[in-house]
């Protein structure tokens, strides 16, 4: 029995998303649920671009989780994931000008626009602790 690679490469990655979904994190998996989210959603919105490479699972979910666990969180809570939704991620990733694209990355929107953003270099070179405390600074912040 023989499994193709797209479904390996599904089996393989769907904890990483779990650890997204799992608290609560919407996946945007094509750009038409990007277009109809994003641009729209009234007060905040934090969308994580998903990835598969170590500061993703070291650093950048885990920070998103502890983040999670502030007494001001966003409005609404989205992925994209990148590598993988490649149309979705893009499309995502046009409401991130002027940051050029990177993985894994956070963006918090207010109504519709970019008011915070941290890049893959901001994720490689902190702590999960060091990125939930970013992003809970930008939450009270933008989150009021």
């Amino acid at each position: 029995m023989s499994m193709s690679f797209d479904q390996y490469m599904r089996d393989m990655i769907q904890p990483m998303r779990d650890e997204l979904t799992s608290l609560g994190i919407q996946e945007l998996r094509t750009p038409e649920e990007v277009e109809e989210k994003l641009p729209t959603a009234k007060g905040t919105a934090l969308v994580v671009v998903n990835s598969v490479c170590g500061c993703a699972a070291e650093q950048c979910r885990p920070g998103v989780a502890k983040a999670l666990q502030h007494d001001l969180t966003p409005d609404h809570l989205y992925t994209v994931f990148a590598g993988q939704d490649k149309e979705a991620t893009a499309k995502a990733r046009e409401y991130f000008a002027p940051y050029p694209p990177s993985s894994p990355s956070i963006a918090l929107m207010k109504d519709g626009e970019l008011v915070h953003f941290i890049e893959r270099h901001q994720v490689e070179d902190r702590s999960a602790e060091e990125i939930a405390a970013d992003l809970t600074s930008a939450f009270d912040r933008f989150c009021r």
